[in-house]
């Protein structure tokens, strides 16, 4: 018996954008991806990645730069009507009701008003908002109006939804609620939907309720790994096999290896001058360091142990365990970031002394702080424009990367007192440094 074709098939996509230099901005790259139905398919990786334009490729609303996108056999050239979409802000028109946002989607597929009304009925019914039909969305939680949301891409009965973050901008409890809600309409198929791609950041909930957690890269995004999840739901967080397969993902993105420009799980210590620098304070990277060297941790963790201690997901732990590792003050291996010896020293000193630390290691081990440092000592005036620096970054980065990037050291300088930033005028001095 020949197996059921699939819902979505994806092959060889890449999309890039072009950049102001005439050079293209590779966004994805060779992506691969198959939505058998009855299947949760998970898109797990850091902000960069690409998850949420390949979502907007899947529904038409974008066409790529090459590759393609099959749905139900057939190539999607434009906006499928078989094809949902949930957003991670609620998105809802604030002038209409609960049942007037839920029936916009019926509205434009042209159906007679009682089929629209029924069906749009039975979809708040279904995610558990009936009553609040005349409710307007002020009137509503974060909760609520997400539920809605839900109600509107559930109301045209898709084949295919996609959920783009959909639970981070809720509270923790809101969000658990809705999503084990989800999870149970799903389980007993009361939702009129085959298959489910879900975009999100969050480890646990990748594993909590997928079938299978693609994991991508970032810059260009590009999937690294698939991982199975053979639990069965309901799933207990707390269960062995699940903190295990927590811990595989977390090993599998801090070994990886990516393109050498971005920092950022690739278990590598030595940046370029054309690295891109997640922004990061200086406060938060502190923190970090002083949490590790405090008990229960005495220099060493296991890096889900730290997120669920510290509530950090992993676009937030990632980039300041990443930049503690890039400035040497921490190492990051199999899944546990340790301190070292700097970073083990960095936590015992005194204000002015972090401060010629983080200078020392700032110098010794970001490229482009020595440069911006070298450039204003050759200089006569000792003072250098913003554009000069940016100008250079942009020969080998995005135009985002590169302010992000320019953001990331003119910071960390600033900490450790290397160099001076006027805002104002947009210019690097050595006015302040000893």
């Amino acid at each position: 018996m020949e197996a059921a074709p699939a819902l979505l098939d994806i092959r060889g996509l890449r999309q890039s954008f072009p950049r102001a230099d005439g050079g293209e901005h590779l966004v994805l790259d060779g992506v691969e991806l198959a939505l058998q139905q009855g299947q949760i398919v998970g898109l797990l990786g850091r902000t960069g990645s690409g998850k949420s334009t390949l979502l907007r490729l899947i529904a038409g609303l974008a066409q790529p730069s090459g590759g393609t996108v099959t749905y139900l056999g057939q190539p999607v050239l434009a906006p499928a009507p078989g094809i949902a979409m949930v957003f991670q802000s609620f998105a809802l028109f604030p002038w209409l009701t609960v049942l007037e946002n839920v029936q916009l989607g019926l509205e434009a597929l042209g159906l007679p008003e009682p089929e629209i009304r029924k069906r749009a009925l039975a979809a708040i019914d279904l995610i558990g908002l009936d009553g609040y039909e005349s409710a307007f969305p002020r009137e509503l939680s974060g909760g609520m109006r997400q539920r809605v949301g839900f109600a509107r891409a559930l109301v045209v009965h898709p084949n295919i939804l996609l959920m783009d973050e959909p639970f981070s901008a809720l509270d923790v409890l809101t969000a658990e609620t809705l999503r084990t809600d989800f999870l149970e309409l799903w389980g007993e198929g009361k939702l009129p939907i085959k298959g489910v791609i879900l975009v999100t950041h969050n480890i646990e909930e990748a594993v909590l309720m997928c079938d299978r957690i693609l994991l991508f890269s970032t810059n260009p995004g590009r999937i690294i790994s698939e991982i199975a999840v053979d639990l069965k739901q309901p799933r207990n967080r707390l269960d062995p096999q699940f903190r295990d397969l927590v811990e595989k993902i977390y090993v599998a993105m801090t070994a990886r290896k990516t393109s050498p420009q971005p920092i950022g799980t690739t278990g590598e210590k030595t940046a370029t001058i054309d690295t891109v620098l997640p922004r990061v304070s200086a406060n938060l990277l502190s923190g970090l360091i002083e949490t590790l060297a405090a008990a229960p941790f005495s220099g060493k963790a296991d890096l889900p142990v730290l997120a669920d201690e510290l509530a950090l997901e992993l676009d937030e732990l990632f980039p300041v365990s990443e930049s503690l590792q890039l400035l040497h003050f921490a190492e990051i291996e199999g899944g546990d970031i340790k301190l070292t010896d700097p970073g083990k020293q960095f936590a015992e000193l005194g204000m002015d002394d972090r401060k010629k630390l983080f200078a020392r290691q700032l110098l010794a081990y970001v490229p482009l702080a020595a440069h911006v440092r070298r450039v204003l000592a050759e200089r006569a005036n000792h003072v250098a424009p913003k554009s000069r620096f940016l100008d250079e970054l942009e020969d080998h980065m995005s135009t985002e990367d590169a302010e992000a990037t320019l953001r990331a050291v003119t910071a960390w300088g600033r900490f450790a007192e290397v160099y001076a930033y006027d805002d104002d005028s947009g210019t690097f001095s050595l006015e302040n440094p000893t």
